[in-house]
């Protein structure tokens, strides 16, 4: 069992915490606080455990100069000033004297938050590559480590795989919350139903190998049910296809046809517009151009027959274009049976997430996880990096 934040003596010691404040910003503004809100407890202990805290984060991807300004922290700076109602210190540099100076200079319960740690990646990327002199330098500014980026986790960087193996260290209560969620998936209660969407299978092929065992059943939706259509012999249309991995979706059908349940009818148009016509057809009578952006009504019940005795459900990736009203009644239908049958229900990060939110589930599930690609490495049976590296009790 990995030490968590209250296995560790934060008074008086500077307290690095890796964040994950990756989170969308439009002219800005940042559209969804929930990576921040989520962050917000571990950050509150330390502060009560009179920690000189330290925040780091990345915020999107920097390759050139020109993602210095959009990708810059001072939006989420002020934001988590106003959520916890005292001032932070923004320092905007990843290293520098000036910042070595302020860190000497903290008093307890002060916080400070540097820019970027993506910046690092202009120059060689340090910060992906983990490069060992940058780690050891932003290892050298704390006494603590405390990882509560769960959205990252799956990745060796300098600011978590880095810092960590460097430093005394544990997990955030973020993360805790997340493997505690996840970890029910190791035993799950019976009938187990994994769901699966979004548009790439390539993005699911660890998912699907490792859970095709151990699920009851694998019920496959959006995008990404047109490559295994295919794979069977179906006419799709002009339907996203996975062209790449078409042949391992006809291994997978061809082994575990009886656990795999896919759509017999979708909400199909020539385009991806609201203003574009749409009509409901068998997924077998698509016509050339036409595209698949929803599950039909028939696979709405079909996909709930399945579902009906269920005990655990974990779900990634949405069952339509969510983001277009009209295409988003496959994902609430399904969302909002699970919910009124009280079934356990596990969202696993990414565009599910940011649906159930839009569509007014996301509180109402069992556990809504903020990771991406390191909930779906989870599922996959990876090792996960940054976890590695925090010490057991």
């Amino acid at each position: 069992m990995k030490k968590t934040t209250m296995d560790l003596d934060l008074a008086n010691k500077h307290v690095i915490i890796r964040c994950d404040f990756n989170v969308p910003i439009k002219d800005g503004k940042i559209i969804d606080d929930t990576r921040i809100v989520e962050s917000l407890d571990t950050i509150r202990y330390a502060l009560g455990a009179r920690a000189k805290v330290i925040l780091m984060s990345h915020l999107g991807r920097v390759k050139e100069q020109a993602d210095l300004e959009k990708n810059s922290l001072t939006p989420v700076a002020i934001l988590l000033g106003d959520l916890l109602r005292r001032p932070i210190k923004f320092i905007n540099r990843t290293r520098s004297e000036k910042l070595k100076e302020v860190i000497q200079n903290m008093k307890e319960g002060e916080i400070i938050l540097l820019e970027n740690t993506r910046f690092e990646d202009l120059d060689g990327k340090k910060e992906s590559t983990n490069d060992s002199e940058l780690a050891e330098y932003w290892a050298s500014l704390g006494d603590i480590f405390i990882n509560d980026a769960f959205g990252t986790i799956h990745r060796s960087h300098a600011s978590n795989v880095g810092i960590g193996s460097r430093l005394p260290n544990a997990i955030g209560f973020l993360v805790e919350k997340e493997l505690n969620a996840l970890s029910k998936l190791n035993h799950p209660e019976r009938p187990y139903i994994v769901i699966l969407g979004g548009s790439k299978v390539s993005d699911k092929i660890g998912v699907i190998k490792n859970l095709v065992e151990k699920a009851d059943k694998i019920i496959i939706g959006g995008g990404m049910a047109f490559t295994f259509l295919k794979a069977i012999g179906y006419n799709i249309g002009g339907s996203i296809l996975d062209s790449e991995n078409i042949d391992f979706c006809k291994e997978i059908m061809t082994k575990y046809k009886d656990k795999i349940i896919l759509p017999i009818d979708v909400k199909a148009a020539l385009d991806r517009t609201e203003s574009s016509p749409n009509h409901i057809v068998k997924v077998n009578d698509l016509r050339l151009n036409e595209l698949g952006l929803d599950i039909g009504p028939e696979t709405i019940q079909l996909f709930i027959k399945y579902l009906e005795n269920a005990k655990t459900v974990v779900w990634n990736g949405p069952l339509g274009m969510y983001e277009l009203p009209q295409y988003s009644i496959g994902t609430e239908q399904i969302l909002k049976y699970l919910i009124e049958h009280n079934i356990e229900t596990i969202l696993g990060g990414g565009d599910i997430v940011a649906a159930s939110k839009k569509l007014g589930y996301k509180d109402k599930v069992s556990h809504a996880s903020t990771g991406g690609g390191a909930t779906l490495e989870y599922l996959g049976g990876k090792e996960l990096p940054g976890l590695k590296v925090i010490n057991e009790k």
